[in-house]
């Protein structure tokens, strides 16, 4: 049981991890704050460590690991292109990744309930996605 509630953990700590990543690359050529762009380009860089530790573990279960789903991804690409379409600013950006960082902590906290028999190990990479995630919506609230 705790070997497969661990690889089930990290199987949606690497998507949540992919999202972040594919999220930030979404909006972050169109940025316009210097500030805006160091916060997004520092969770990014953080997001890949994880990912990288990630994958190291679930290298070790032998298991590819998991990808966010299409529905997931293309929703968050529609509703990005749309608000940007109507409003192509910062203020959109910290919007749009205000509600993503608060959707992956979300489910984040969900999976560690869910997968409570997972080892300690990758509840401690769950619970530092989770805190990236809640300290950059916390960073970015001064561009909303």
């Amino acid at each position: 049981m705790i070997e497969q509630d661990t690889i089930k953990l990290l199987r949606e700590c690497d998507a949540g991890v992919k999202m972040g990543v594919a999220s930030i690359d979404d909006v972050l050529d169109q940025v316009r704050s210097r500030a805006l762009e160091q916060y997004l380009t520092e969770c990014k860089k953080k997001h890949e460590q994880l990912k990288n530790e990630i994958q190291t573990l679930l290298e070790k279960y032998h298991d590819d690991g998991k990808e966010p789903t299409p529905i997931a991804k293309g929703m968050s690409w529609i509703k990005t292109n749309m608000k940007m379409g109507m409003d192509n600013s910062d203020q959109t950006i910290a919007d749009l990744m205000t509600d993503g960082c608060n959707m992956g902590v979300k489910s984040l906290n969900k999976y560690l309930n869910q997968y409570e028999a997972a080892d300690e190990v990758s509840k401690d990479i769950a619970k530092r996605l989770i805190n990236l995630e809640e300290q950059l919506a916390v960073d970015i609230r001064k561009f909303l």
